[in-house]
């Protein structure tokens, strides 16, 4: 069984020892350290664990929740239809969400939706990609992702971890959606506190 995952997944699986296998998020091939005393599916990842890019601390604190997100338009978008999720899945969530193309202005409102809709009320944390192609956000000139995300976000005590190699911009790390993970922003640390993948059930032969 494999928990659905935002971003490519072939050449990142690799096997454990039966009876797990986990996603090893990485985009370089690193030496992943296993947290102590946690599943053999348990990997941390951090500024060591990682290339050419590099994680930011845009606001610090921990959190532990279940990964939900995708594309941040797509997530809007999809919450004005019949297909929209519960506002209750996103209670205690970790809320990851990157942006391809568009504007600055685009990931204001989106945000400013979600901040509306309830959603930012009820998650735990947030990660966000490397921005691809957004118009309006150039070295040196504000505002800056960080500051728009924080604008939006305002007093609400979260911790936002950003510029991560997840999503269109790559590397592309796989982000295995709903499975639980521990944030750790200052630290810039994101660790799977639970299996992606586990065995399949045989239920008869294959051919």
């Amino acid at each position: 069984m494999l928990a659905w995952a935002h971003g490519g997944v072939r050449n990142r699986i690799r096997r454990l020892p039966t009876p797990y296998r986990s996603v090893r998020l990485s985009p370089c091939r690193p030496r992943s350290r296993a947290l102590p005393d946690g599943p053999p599916s348990l990997s941390r990842l951090g500024p060591a664990s990682r290339c050419p890019g590099r994680w930011e601390c845009w606001r610090p604190g921990r959190a532990e929740g279940r990964l939900i997100g995708g594309v941040i338009n797509r997530i809007v978008l999809a919450q004005a239809t019949r297909f929209a999720l519960p506002l209750e899945r996103f209670d205690g969530a970790v809320l990851f969400w990157e942006e391809t193309g568009g504007l600055a202005s685009h990931v204001w409102s989106y945000l400013q939706v979600m901040r509306h809709s309830g959603i930012l009320d009820r998650i735990s944390g947030m990660v966000v990609g490397v921005p691809r192609e957004i118009g309006g956000l150039e070295p040196g000139v504000s505002p800056t992702l960080p500051e728009i995300v924080l604008d939006v976000l305002g007093d609400r005590d979260i911790p936002v971890l950003g510029n991560v190699d997840f999503g269109h911009a790559g590397p592309n790390l796989p982000m295995p959606v709903g499975i639980r993970v521990g944030l750790d922003a200052q630290q810039r640390t994101l660790a799977l506190l639970e299996p992606a993948v586990g065995p399949h059930a045989m239920t008869g032969p294959v051919g």
